[in-house]
Order: C-alpha cells, then structure tokens, then sequence
C-alpha cells in the first residue's frame, strides 16, 4: 500500500475524531474560543512538525506563487474552521461533519477544472453517492 494511502486512512481517522472531541470541548464555551484553542496547537504541532521531518529547509525554494497558493489555501482553511466550528455548536455533530464532507465534490470539481487531474467513471460515480448521501441528510 502506498504511503499517500496510509496517510489519507490516518487523516480520515483524526478528522473524524476532531470533530467529536471539539463537540465536547465547546458545551459551555462559544465555537470561536474553541477553535481559537485548537488552531493554537495544531499551529505548535505543525511547527514542531516541521522541524522534526526537516522541512523547513524548503523555504529558500519558495516561489511567489507557492506563497500566493499557500496563503489562499490558509485563508480558506480559515474561513472553512470558522463555519465548520459555528455550524457544530449548534448543530448534530453528525450531520455537520457529513455536510462538511460534501467540500470533497468542491475539490473534485476543481481538481478537474484547475490542475487538470483525471475525471474517471469512478470518480464521478463516487462523487454521485455522496451528493445523494448529502441529499439525503439535508432532506427534511
């Protein structure tokens, strides 16, 4: 099994345990000091991180346009925690994480659009079943 595929099964893994845990920790606490609090470590866990495989020797390979990439990816990580946190406060954990996972028909669409990546059967198909599974929970 490729090491990508055993990262993606472990991101998968955290992200679903992410959501739970934030659930618990924000009973009495509103969802923007939550998230505060888990950006503050995930920001001391990606430093430390990042020392400790030796990436940061790639920062005198850094173009422009990576930083642009980079920096608009970080804003929209942003904005998606945000949302994500606010909606969980209020909402069934469950059902936020799900609609949360339609972000996968936004990547797919624009991984075909903008980097060109290979639109396959398979893909597609996978991509119908989760747009009906979020049909299904967003029916009321």
């Amino acid at each position: 099994m490729p090491s990508w595929v055993i990262y993606a099964i472990l991101s998968a893994v955290f992200a679903g345990l992410t959501g739970v845990l934030a659930k618990g920790g924000m009973k009495d606490i509103s969802a923007d000091l939550g998230l505060a609090i888990r950006t503050a470590v995930v920001l001391v866990m990606v430093v430390i991180n990042l020392f400790v495989w030796k990436g940061v020797k790639d920062l005198s390979v850094l173009t422009p346009r990576a930083w642009l990439f980079l920096i608009a990816s970080g804003l929209g990580t942003t904005l998606s925690w945000v949302c994500y946190y606010r909606a969980m406060k209020d909402g069934p954990v469950s059902y936020v994480a799900t609609i949360d996972k339609g972000s996968l028909i936004v990547t797919l669409l624009l991984s075909f659009l903008f980097l060109r990546e290979p639109m396959t059967g398979k893909l597609l198909l996978g991509a119908g079943l989760v747009t009906s599974g979020l049909i299904v929970l967003a029916w009321k």
